[in-house]
């Protein structure tokens, strides 16, 4: 079989973030499932490290540079993608900060705000366009949004729900993701493209200086679940690893 064929017949996928914590493992579940997975990331030499420990695992990875707050960045990981297989079939927008603390609203640095919702709001948003003409290309697109149960304006306002600490940058701007879900998934309506909003859990990354109690294997497996839904799946809906969760 040559090179192109094994290509057009194999799953795409693109992580962003995933030179590290659950971005590497949502690209290392997906290459245990035989899925080509590029590793998006801005740091050259920790994509490239990502890279090369999928590929000891076995798993087809490939490197993809990509800064979701660069509009040129963003162009080219496309274009890289295109040129490679020609079409995605899951997209898994993970690349996110917090913003840095402290965030108690009436005192918070508003670069702060800016911050968060640069990259975890319109990093997705310009993602997701660019990508959006190749997902189409694929029989079943996915697109996966990383996002938090400290986004859930129910919880929020939940007596004794744990919402981890005051924050007016971090967690509004999960909120603010999972407003975009939705409206993507409106738009999208009667197409192939399923989107939905996964919630990894506390899970211990450099996110939050390791204090998650979950491992990032185990932050993994919602979005990769959800990236490998079938055609009659949800889409539009906030997913953890015990089921839907209110906005």
């Amino acid at each position: 079989m040559s090179e192109t064929n094994n290509v057009n017949r194999q799953k795409i996928a693109l992580v962003t973030g995933a030179n590290k914590g659950i971005g590497y493992e949502i690209a290392a579940g997906l290459g245990a499932l035989g899925w080509s997975v590029g590793v998006g990331a801005r740091d050259e030499e920790r994509r490239k490290a990502a890279v090369e420990k999928l590929r000891a695992a076995g798993a087809d990875a490939f490197g993809v540079p990509l800064d979701v707050t660069d509009d040129a960045s963003v162009t080219a990981a496309a274009r890289l993608i295109e040129e490679r297989a020609g079409r995605l079939d899951a997209l898994v927008n993970n690349a996110g900060i917090t913003g840095g603390g402290p965030q108690e609203p009436t005192t918070v640095d508003l670069d702060r705000v800016r911050a968060a919702v640069e990259t975890n709001v319109i990093g997705v948003i310009r993602v997701t366009n660019a990508l959006l003409p190749l997902l189409r290309r694929s029989p079943s697109p996915r697109i996966v949004n990383v996002s938090s149960g400290v986004g859930s304006l129910t919880l929020q306002t939940t007596p004794g729900a744990e919402t981890g600490p005051i924050s007016v940058a971090y967690a509004p701007s999960k909120t603010f993701l999972n407003a975009v879900t939705v409206q993507y998934a409106k738009e999208l309506a009667g197409t192939d493209i399923l989107i939905n909003a996964v919630c990894p859990g506390f899970t211990a990354t450099d996110l939050n200086e390791f204090r998650g109690v979950r491992t990032p294997q185990q932050g993994a497996v919602s979005a990769i679940r959800l990236a490998t839904v079938p055609d009659d799946g949800p889409t539009g809906r906030f997913f953890n690893d015990e089921g839907e969760l209110p906005w």
